[in-house]
């Protein structure tokens, strides 16, 4: 991914998820590459720079998103805690240089910034799309009516930056909670109306040839609309530290030769053998869904 990115970043991301990549074929979390200096009293274990796995790679993509700072960014959420709601305010910054707030972005699947909200058990997830005050504080409403702990991941290029960057933070909701089971491994996914049904294995460190295929109401979908200019956008996390990768899938609406469903291919590379959880977002009637698949690598 051109990472939101989105699982994007799997991005559109879901996620390629700086910004989400807008190459055809795969586009997986980050390449690593040595990190400049800064922002080091933020940095984590783990992760590594945004950018392109093609097809046929065999060296396994580096996973991101599990630094709140990288690369001399930072994502500085305003704030990390707040009570049980259906409609919370995130607000944010991506910090620079200085601690200076960035303000300049790329514009990636027709956004300047992707940002993924998920619970740590996978129960729940949104990617939504922040806007920035000139100050460069963004914000954008999200339903945080489960307690728990959730990761944000801030997909997203900086205009100064050849490629782009999935920072991830945690943010708390009070209240009691009860962490919910991750679903088996299925390869069906029903979002009704809709069924979705996922084709393809996912294989450590090569390229897997994913097929979802969209139907409603048991008819093929064949006119599935562009979103993010994309007809769908598949995020992946790593069950256990939730490893950020965002797909986009082969082709782009309007090139001739892909068709608006009922099937969306992507090319994708997992880092490692375990268990993923997989979201697709498609739209279809004016309506953005989302269908999720738990997955295992071998």
């Amino acid at each position: 991914m051109n990472a939101i990115a989105k699982v994007g970043a799997f991005a559109g991301a879901v996620v390629a998820l700086g910004g989400l990549g807008s190459a055809v074929g795969a586009t997986v979390g980050p390449l690593g590459e040595p990190e400049r200096a800064g922002h080091q009293k933020h940095e984590a274990a783990g992760g590594g720079r945004a950018g392109h796995a093609g097809h046929g790679a065999t060296k396994a993509p580096a996973v991101t998103g599990l630094n709140v700072s990288e690369a001399g960014y930072t994502l500085d959420l305003v704030e990390d805690r707040y009570q049980r709601t259906a409609d919370a305010t995130l607000r944010f910054r991506i910090l620079g240089a200085e601690d200076e707030p960035v303000t300049r972005f790329e514009t990636a699947h027709g956004k300047k910034l992707h940002l993924i909200v998920v619970r740590r058990d996978l129960a729940t997830f949104q990617h939504v799309h922040p806007v920035m005050a000139a100050d460069g504080t963004w914000s954008v409403d999200a339903d945080l009516a489960e307690a728990g702990t959730y990761r944000v991941f801030a997909d997203f290029r900086p205009a100064a930056e050849d490629e782009g960057l999935t920072l991830g933070q945690d943010l708390f909701v009070g209240g009691p909670h009860e962490p919910r089971p991750l679903p088996p491994a299925a390869t069906t996914s029903t979002v009704s109306p809709y069924q979705v049904d996922l084709d393809g294995h996912l294989v450590a460190g090569k390229t897997s040839r994913l097929t979802l295929t969209v139907t409603k109401d048991g008819e093929p979908v064949t006119d599935l609309e562009p979103y993010l200019e994309a007809y769908g956008h598949l995020v992946a996390l790593r069950d256990g530290d939730l490893a950020y990768l965002h797909v986009h899938p082969e082709g782009a609406p309007g090139d001739g030769r892909t068709e608006p469903g009922p099937e969306i291919t992507f090319s994708a590379e997992v880092p490692s053998a375990g268990t993923y959880r997989l979201f697709l977002d498609f739209q279809h009637a004016g309506e953005v869904r989302t269908a999720a698949f738990t997955a295992e690598a071998h």
